[in-house]
């Protein structure tokens, strides 16, 4: 009996010592610990996103590893350009100081750079939805020669080649492998945490304690609800929809817009429309960049517009707007500043190792 006794105790203590083996293999290995899930804040009177968090569910770790390569500069071919270095956070992670995007060597693209806040509400990207996946839309700027220019498989080397990547990874994903869709997929879980739903606009809808339109802002809310909200639609601020808006055509950038993933010509130079929200922080404005003030913006709908066969009916006529119109639509739009995006520390620069 006392044989069998040990040897009973022997097999559970083997037993254990499996169960704890798979644990930590299931865990990543020695001294790893399971990604805590994170719970997204999600702003009441909103859709529900269209992102599919199923196959990529919210890490802090994986948000924390996303951050982290949006602003690695080793990312572009010279490590002089980061995510971050184009869209950045005090303008809406737009790019304030050039009309039009630019990157490693001092390449030039041929349109501006897009906000990129409130992306899980989107299903296509880039300015002509050239894009249908959220978690492939970094890989554009990281090849395109005009941006980031990386060769991909050299840049998964060089980061398999850093313990301190391999470190993150393992965190964020359980090993140290370090894949292209892993990497795709962390950016992708920071991105999606930039979210905008708390400007003075949302504390007036939501009917917060001693918040209100003063007068201006309030003529310019019935001002955007008559003139601008049939594009341009709440709570998102666009429709999401692509259209031709009238724009004098710029020669030398050869740009046909949606034309170029559709090949019909009945979408030429049709853009997606951009979102108001924080639009008085992110300029430049339309696809091109080419105003840097949104006073130019009003004066170009009031009589810039150009008409052509592709031209939208709701702006071909162009949108009247007097001087005291313009000072009051002025002041609504200030109200879609979500400064609690602008100013987040979460998704700030953090220093690189």
């Amino acid at each position: 009996m006392r044989h069998k006794a040990w040897y009973m105790a022997g097999a559970l203590c083997l037993l254990l010592i499996f169960v704890h083996a798979c644990k930590k293999e299931g865990n990543g290995g020695s001294g790893s610990t399971a990604p805590e899930p994170y719970t997204l804040q999600l702003p009441a009177g909103f859709p529900p996103p269209v992102y599919n968090f199923s196959q990529n569910p919210l890490t802090k770790q994986g948000i924390a590893l996303g951050r982290y390569l949006f602003y690695d500069f080793r990312l572009s071919r010279d490590s002089t350009v980061s995510c971050g270095f184009c869209h950045q956070q005090f303008a809406a992670f737009g790019h304030f100081d050039h009309s039009l995007s630019h990157g490693v060597g001092g390449r030039q693209g041929n349109r501006s750079v897009p906000v990129i806040f409130n992306m899980i509400w989107q299903k296509e990207f880039m300015w002509d939805g050239g894009v249908n996946n959220l978690e492939i839309q970094p890989l554009t700027p990281l090849t395109d020669p005009n941006e980031m220019g990386v060769d991909l498989k050299e840049l998964l080397a060089k980061m398999q080649a850093d313990p301190k990547y391999r470190k993150r990874f393992k965190d964020a994903f359980g090993t140290e492998e370090i894949t292209s869709q892993r990497m795709f997929r962390a950016i992708t879980q920071f991105v999606a945490t930039m979210v905008s739903f708390n400007s003075k606009y949302d504390s007036v809808m939501r009917k917060e304690p001693g918040v209100h339109f003063d007068a201006e802002e309030a003529a310019g809310y019935a001002i955007y609800q008559q003139k601008c909200a049939a594009c341009h639609k709440e709570p998102l601020f666009t429709d999401l929809s692509y259209r031709s808006n009238g724009l004098p055509y710029i020669p030398g950038l050869n740009d046909v817009g949606r034309m170029r993933i559709t090949q019909n010509t009945a979408d030429y130079i049709k853009f997606k429309v951009p979102s108001l929200r924080n639009i008085i922080v992110s300029s430049p404005y339309m696809h091109d960049g080419r105003y840097f003030d949104i006073f130019q913006v009003f004066d170009f709908y009031d009589h810039g517009v150009k008409v052509t066969t592709s031209t939208d009916p709701l702006v071909k006529n162009g949108i009247p707007l007097s001087d005291m119109e313009k000072r009051q639509l002025y002041f609504f739009l200030n109200t879609l500043t979500d400064k609690t995006l602008v100013k987040n520390p979460a998704l700030s620069e953090i220093l690189i190792e």
